[in-house]
């Protein structure tokens, strides 16, 4: 197990998509490695390569590993780069084969030769490797390779046995059965503790802040996404549902305004066959979004971006959820469950399948959402347990490499499974339980473990094999 201080903004990150661990997580080793280069001397930089190893490999084409490594060399940053010049900045960083490394200095670089896709290596720590290499006008030359271990989280080799951003939290929660404990001797609930234990990095109006605008992106994410058409990119020629789905449950009301739509469907009823639309709807927004390279936010993972924000938007739509207050509470309980996840199994589909992300993702909007409808703590991860034991074994296998089929649809099934969950534990005695939140954690990474590779975010098994679709045509 990992001792980690690991706050909410760990867990939700703001970022372009479509992988937390292939685009987000490159992204941030490159920024990483540009700060050690300006150590040397930038202006002295002749060169730049960059080695990707295993996953990063098979399927960084399709996540955008090389789109997100060249603009983190560029300097720009996931949260406030603008997503409408992704695709300009490429054509034209391959058309004139030169970068502007962070903004300072003009280099030659052929993205064609220069990031190099090892498809048959992979480095022993993680699948998600990539290595950097920089030459100075004085002969010199560096190294560093990075790891991107899932939902936008990189180490750098040789710092794999800790982190230096290590604090002393007043309720430190390496697993269920410590924050469970943790709420019967103070008597708080999961969010309040995890506000307690925010308050070791920032004030309360801060954290609140923040939280609230982790909110904010995901609110304009579904409420993009439910309205855009067209085709998606990458070669699947995967057609948006979302935004037709929207119309036809909307019919001839009109909206100006998020609050405005929130309010026409409300007014539609509470029906089981229209909650359950919506939910899709909401879910399959965000992650069309995040498939065409929209801005999101990891949910632990970018992948799995669209379950906990989908529940949310049930809870505001249908369950009276729309205040700050509740939506705080909401996103700090299913930052702990994700926390828990990180610590005793792995966020990353590369080393858990995608039990790792859209089961972490139900579990957490499991969880979230029972402390929201009034649950307790036990009910809470008796939920959170729930919702995961029904993703146990769960693949990743990406279709081309690209994180749209069957990804976006996983995510309608995760939100709904989440809602699933949640009930179940709000009628059932926590008591009556067989299985802990613990034991479903520590069989989640057994079953990683067991976990053939190819079924690993590889796109070598599952659908991605049984499907006649060329990487290279994506």
């Amino acid at each position: 197990m990992s001792k980690e201080s690991i706050s909410v903004f760990d867990i939700f990150k703001i970022g372009i998509g479509p992988s937390s661990s292939h685009t987000l997580g490159p992204w941030r080793a490159a920024q990483r490695f540009i700060a050690t280069i300006k150590t040397k001397g930038i202006e002295q930089v002749t060169s730049v390569r960059v080695l990707l190893y295993g996953s990063l490999a098979k399927t960084g084409k399709g996540h955008g590993t090389d789109v997100a490594v060249l603009l983190g060399l560029c300097g720009e940053d996931p949260v406030t780069f603008d997503v409408n010049e992704v695709t300009p900045r490429m054509e034209q960083i391959a058309e004139q084969r030169k970068m502007n490394l962070n903004g300072e200095r003009i280099i030659a670089f052929d993205p064609e030769f220069d990031i190099v896709f090892l498809m048959e290596e992979s480095l022993p720590f993680h699948p998600n490797a990539v290595t950097f290499l920089c030459s100075f006008a004085d002969g010199n030359e560096i190294a560093e390779t990075w790891y991107s271990i899932g939902g936008g989280f990189v180490v750098k080799e040789g710092d794999e046995g800790g982190s230096d951003d290590f604090v002393h939290l007043p309720y430190p929660i390496e697993k269920a059965e410590y924050l469970l404990a943790a709420c019967e001797k103070t008597g708080l609930n999961i969010s309040d503790l995890v506000m307690e234990n925010e308050k070791t990095w920032r004030t309360v109006e801060e954290t609140n802040k923040g939280v609230l605008a982790i909110w904010r992106a995901m609110r304009d994410c579904v409420y993009r996404g439910a309205h855009i058409g067209g085709i998606l990119p990458g070669g699947l020629n995967v057609s948006r549902r979302a935004n037709d789905l929207n119309k036809k449950l909307i019919g001839d009301k009109t909206y100006n305004s998020f609050d405005e739509w929130v309010n026409v469907i409300r007014s539609g009823g509470e029906s089981f066959k229209y909650t359950l639309d919506w939910v899709s709807c909401f879910a399959l927004a965000v992650n069309e979004e995040n498939a065409a390279f929209g801005r999101v936010v990891t949910a632990p993972t970018n992948g799995a971006a669209g379950v906990v924000p989908a529940v949310l938007m049930y809870y505001i739509a249908f369950c009276d959820g729309y205040s700050e207050e509740k939506i705080i509470r909401y996103l700090l309980t299913a930052s702990e469950i994700g926390s828990i996840f990180k610590k005793g199994a792995t966020l990353s589909a590369a080393m858990g399948g995608c039990q790792a992300e859209i089961g972490v993702s139900s579990s957490m909007a499991a969880a979230a959402l029972t402390e929201a409808m009034g649950g307790s703590v036990e009910q809470c991860l008796m939920a959170a347990e729930i919702a995961m034991e029904h993703h146990l074994g769960l693949t990743c296998d990406p279709v081309g490499g690209l994180v749209q089929v069957p990804c976006i649809e996983r995510n309608t099934m995760g939100a709904i499974k989440a809602i699933t969950a949640s009930q179940l534990a709000l009628q059932s005695n926590h008591a009556n339980a067989l299985i802990s939140l613990d034991t479903v954690v520590n069989t989640m990474w057994h079953t990683a473990l067991d976990m053939n590779h190819k079924y690993k975010e590889t796109a070598e098994g599952g659908l991605a094999l049984h499907i006649p679709i060329s990487l290279s045509e994506c």
